[in-house]
């Protein structure tokens, strides 16, 4: 009897010594999209696509008064004349359009770059907050893929993770 008593203080001092796990989940989605960094880096590559469409508007209107001008003169030009410069106008648009391509492409994978570093800087700075706030998980979740269904809102480090970052992004 004097063995189960013991054995039964044993776990009872063992298991109130284990300290419980403290987990909390985080919304990726409102973290990202709320987060002032990202905001700033759109307004940043709206700028550049606005430049972007302009220049290219601006070529295409030059390239439409190029059509105008060979249409009102190709009856006055020869035969051979006017299909030299029709061929001419082809090869301009088609590189206009190449060129046009190539710089949308490069802007995209410069904005999908910076975003896939914002990304990887929210999830250290989430690992970081996690580590010194005695956090064993930190969780995350969002409309795409909800891996929480249910939290507490005491388990919810949303708002308090993104204030952090923001304070953090405004020093």
């Amino acid at each position: 009897m004097k063995h189960i008593i013991y054995a039964a203080l044993l776990v009872l001092v063992v298991t109130s010594c284990q300290k419980p796990n403290k987990i909390g989940f985080v919304d990726n989605g409102t973290v990202i999209n709320d987060f002032q960094e990202k905001k700033d880096l759109e307004d940043k590559f709206k700028i550049q696509e606005q430049a972007f469409t302009k220049k290219f508007d601006s070529i295409d209107g030059a390239f439409k008064i190029e059509v105008q001008k060979f249409q009102l003169a190709a009856n006055k030009m020869s035969q051979k004349k006017a299909e030299a410069r029709y061929q001419e106008l082809g090869q301009l648009k088609q590189i206009n359009d190449q060129q046009k391509q190539q710089e949308a492409q490069q802007l995209q994978l410069a904005f999908q770059t910076e975003i896939d570093s914002l990304i990887v800087k929210v999830k250290n700075f989430v690992k970081d907050y996690g580590k010194t706030n005695g956090y064993t998980y930190i969780l995350g979740t969002s409309d795409a893929a909800a891996s929480v269904l249910y939290g507490t809102d005491e388990n919810d480090l949303t708002q308090t993770i993104l204030e952090a970052l923001n304070a953090k992004y405004k020093k």
